[in-house]
């Protein structure tokens, strides 16, 4: 198994992962640890590009920070489910590219 088709699954958990703690209320939670893991699996993911100029440059790490604000977590979470959902349609591209 290659980085790439490793990293895809993880990804979609993450996916899931923020989903639940959507659900549950993410007010009550803290968003540092999808916040961490997400930028973990970004840094793996960039080293799979050759091209510094390659789409992988449009995504960002997110900063680690944890409002207090049930609002404001919410935003925060729901931007990592679109960063995240976007990775992953750019490293299934990839995979389609190799075929």
């Amino acid at each position: 198994m290659d980085k790439r088709t490793a990293i895809i699954p993880m990804l979609e958990h993450l996916l899931e992962d923020t989903q639940v703690l959507h659900q549950q209320g993410a007010g009550y939670y803290s968003c540092t640890p999808i916040i961490q893991r997400y930028n973990k699996l970004l840094e793996q993911a960039r080293t799979l590009f050759e091209s510094k100029d390659s789409l992988i440059t449009t995504f960002e790490d997110q900063l680690e920070q944890d409002p207090n604000d049930p609002a404001d977590k919410m935003k925060v979470l729901q931007a990592i489910r679109i960063e995240v959902s976007q990775l992953i349609s750019l490293l299934d591209s990839l995979g389609k590219d190799a075929d």
